[in-house]
C-alpha cells in the first residue's frame, strides 16, 4: 500500500494559549474548564467558521489554527480578542480567561492526517509566547500582506531572534480598540535638508554568500552619505528590514519621512561584478538618475564611491559634493578583510552572547589581514567591552584591550566613529563622564546620521544624571531609524533616562519593553526591578526580580553597585535602594 506523502505549502497559522492557565486551574479547575468551553462554543468556533479557519490541534489551554488567507487569520485574531474581553465583563479580573495570539505566514508541511509542522508553525508558536496578554503578535511576513486590507493600525516592535530560527523575525502588534502604541509617534515630516533611504541592494544570485557582499555595498554607501552633514539619512538597520521584500517607494517615503530612495542590484560572476543603481523621488516615483557599473571585484570600492558621488551630485548642493570629494579617499583593506567586517556588522545588530562571540574571530581575521583597519580594531574594542558589561568577559582585561585598540584605531583613521563609540564604552566602565561625552559627541560629529551614536549620546547623558538632555537624543535616534534593530537597546536607554528623572512608571514600562526585545540582557531587568520597587508594585517587582535571578543567579546589590555606570554616587545609592525595596538582598 502506498504511503501518503507530506505536502509543503504556504499558509497563515494562528497559535493561541491562555495566560496563567495553570494558576486558573489551580484556583478553580471546574470553573476554568467550564469557562473555556463556553468561550469556545459561543465565541471562538463561530469566529473560526466565519473566517474559514481550520483547527489543526487543540491543547488544554490553546489551539493551532490554519487559514488560507493571512487577512482572515489576523481579522479572526482581532475579533477573538475583542469578543473574549466583551464576554467576560462581569467576571472578576483575576478569574478571566485571557488569550495570547501569534500569527505567521510561512511554509508549512501538511501531513495526510491533517497535522502541520515546519518553520511556519514554529514561528507562530514563538510569536504567541511574545504577545501581550489579550493581545496579538504577528510576523513581518504576515504584516507585509496586510497593509491597507484591514481597518487596523499596527506598531512595529523591532526584530527578534527566535529560538532555532536562523534569522531574526520582524514583529508587529495590531493595536486593538483602546490600545496605544508603546512608542507611538506621528508620521514624520520631511527634514529641511536632502533626505534619503538606501534600500538593500538586491543580490542577483542564489548563492547566500553573495548576500554579505551586497550588504557590504549597501552599508558603505549608507555610511558615506551619513557622514555628509547636509544630508538626512535613514539608518541601515531600519532599511535592512525591507530586504528581499517587494517595496512601495511612496509608502517608504511616507513611513520614514524622506524624499529620496536609492535602490540597486549586484551580480558577481567569477572575478567580475556588475552593479546597477537608481535614485527615485519617493513622492512622485520619478527616476532621477540610473547607472550601471562593470568591473573587477577589486574595483568595488571605486564603484561605491562613484555611486555615492553621483547621488550627492544629483540631490546635494555643491558644498556637499565638495565635502564628499574631500572625505572619500580611504585605505584599501582588501575584499577579505572588508567582508569579515561586513559580517560582524550584521552580527552586532543581534547583540546576543552567541552573535557577539562569533564577531571576535572575524574581527581578528580582518585585523590580521589589514592591521590598520580602523573599523575592525574599534569594533573589537566595542564588542569586548559590551560583553564585559554583560558579565561574559573579565572587565579588567576588556578595558585594557579596548584602550589599546582604540588608540590603534584613532592612529589609523581619526574619522572612524566606531573608535569613539568604543572609547565611550571604556568611559562608562570607569564612570568618566567627561570622556564619555567627549567621545560620543565626536562619533556624532563624524557621522551625524548614526542612529546608534545618537542613542549612545542619550545613554551617556542618562549615566551622567541628565535625564532632560537624554530623552531628545534617543527620540532623534528613533527618528533616524524607526525600525531599528537596536530598538530594544533604545527602550533601555529610555528606561535609564526616566529612572534618572524619577519617573518610575515610565522607567518600568520602557524597561519591560527592553527586556521583551532583549531578553538576555540583565540591566533592563535591574532598572525595571528598581522602578517597581519605588512604585511599590509588588507583582511587577517579584516578576522582574525572578527573571533577573534566573539570568544572573548570584545577583546582589553589592554587584550592581560595583558594576553600575551611573556617575553620581547618589544615583547609585538610589538604584540600590529601589532594588532593596523590590526584595533584592
Amino acid at each position: 500500500m502506498a504511503t501518503a506523502r507530506a505536502e509543503r505549502r504556504l499558509a497563515a497559522i494562528l497559535a493561541a494559549d491562555v495566560v496563567g492557565y495553570s494558576r486558573l486551574v489551580e484556583q478553580d479547575e471546574a470553573g476554568t474548564l467550564s469557562a473555556l468551553k463556553v468561550l469556545r462554543r459561543e465565541v471562538i468556533d463561530p469566529l473560526l467558521a466565519a473566517h474559514h479557519g481550520r483547527i489543526v490541534k487543540l491543547m488544554g489551554d490553546g489551539a493551532l489554527v490554519e487559514f488560507g488567507s493571512v487577512v482572515d487569520a489576523v481579522a479572526c485574531a482581532v475579533a477573538i480578542q475583542k469578543r473574549v474581553a466583551e464576554n467576560q465583563t462581569d467576571t472578576p479580573t483575576d478569574r478571566r480567561v485571557v488569550y495570547r495570539i501569534g500569527v505567521n505566514l510561512g511554509d508549512v508541511i501538511h501531513e495526510a492526517d491533517g497535522d502541520l509542522y515546519g518553520d511556519g508553525v514554529n514561528i507562530a508558536a514563538r510569536l504567541q509566547a511574545l504577545a501581550d496578554p489579550g493581545g496579538i503578535c504577528i510576523s513581518g511576513t504576515a504584516y507585509d500582506h496586510l497593509q491597507g486590507k484591514l481597518d487596523c493600525d499596527y506598531e512595529y516592535l523591532g526584530e527578534r531572534a527566535l529560538k532555532n530560527m536562523e534569522r531574526p523575525v520582524r514583529l508587529y502588534r495590531p493595536l486593538l480598540e483602546g490600545a496605544t502604541a508603546r512608542t507611538a509617534s506621528p508620521r514624520p515630516a520631511l527634514p529641511d535638508r536632502p533626505s534619503i533611504a538606501v534600500l538593500p541592494f538586491n543580490t542577483m544570485s542564489t548563492d547566500p554568500e553573495q548576500d554579505f557582499f551586497s550588504d557590504g555595498l549597501t552599508e558603505d554607501i549608507t555610511t558615506a552619505l551619513s557622514k555628509l552633514k547636509g544630508f538626512f539619512v535613514i539608518a541601515r538597520n531600519t532599511m535592512f528590514t525591507y530586504k528581499g521584500k517587494p517595496v512601495d517607494v511612496r509608502a517608504i517615503g511616507r513611513e520614514l519621512g524622506i524624499r529620496y530612495v536609492l535602490e540597486g542590484s549586484i551580480r558577481k560572476s567569477g572575478n567580475r561584478v556588475r552593479v546597477t543603481a537608481q535614485l527615485i523621488d519617493a513622492a512622485s516615483e520619478v527616476h532621477l538618475w540610473a547607472e550601471r557599473y562593470d568591473g573587477d571585484l577589486g574595483d568595488i570600492f571605486v564603484i561605491q564611491d562613484e555611486i555615492t558621488a553621483s547621488v550627492v551630485g544629483r540631490i546635494g548642493p555643491e558644498l556637499l559634493a565638495a565635502e564628499h570629494a574631500r572625505e572619500s579617499p580611504k585605505p584599501h583593506h582588501g575584499l577579505d578583510a572588508w567582508e569579515c567586517v561586513v559580517r560582524t556588522v550584521f552580527l552586532c545588530s543581534q547583540l546576543s552572547e552567541e552573535s557577539s562571540r562569533k564577531m571576535l574571530p572575524l574581527l581578528d581575521r580582518a585585523i590580521g589581514l589589514a592591521p590598520d583597519y580602523a573599523q575592525a580594531l574599534a569594533m573589537k574594542g566595542w564588542i569586548t567591552m559590551w560583553r564585559a558589561f554583560q558579565g561574559w568577559e573579565d572587565m579588567g582585561c576588556a578595558l585594557a584591550l579596548a584602550r589599546d585598540v582604540v588608540r590603534q584605531a584613532i592612529a589609523a583613521d581619526d574619522k572612524e566613529p566606531w573608535a569613539y563609540l568604543a572609547q565611550t564604552m571604556t568611559a562608562y566602565a570607569t564612570r568618566d563622564d567627561a570622556l564619555a561625552m567627549a567621545a560620543v559627541s565626536q562619533a556624532v560629529a563624524i557621522n551625524p546620521n548614526s542612529a546608534f551614536a545618537h542613542g549612545q549620546l542619550g545613554l551617556a547623558h542618562a549615566n551622567g544624571g541628565r535625564a532632560a538632555e537624554a530623552i531628545p537624543c534617543i527620540d532623534y535616534a528613533l527618528r533616524l531609524s524607526p525600525r531599528e534593530a537596536f530598538l530594544g537597546d533604545f527602550q533601555f536607554y529610555y528606561a535609564m533616562a526616566y529612572f534618572q528623572g524619577a519617573n518610575y512608571e515610565l522607567g518600568l514600562n520602557y524597561a519591560r519593553e527592553a527586556h521583551r526585545l532583549r531578553s538576555g540582557h540583565a540591566y533592563p531587568l535591574i532598572i525595571g526591578t528598581t522602578c517597581a520597587g519605588f512604585l511599590d508594585n509588588r507583582e511587577a517587582a517579584a516578576d522582574l526580580l525572578g527573571r533577573l535571578k534566573s539570568l544572573v543567579p548570584d545577583i546582589s546589590r553589592d554587584w550592581v553597585g560595583a558594576t553600575s555606570c551611573f556617575v553620581r554616587a547618589e544615583d547609585r545609592a538610589r538604584l540600590l535602594e529601589g532594588l532593596g525595596r523590590a526584595g533584592l538582598d
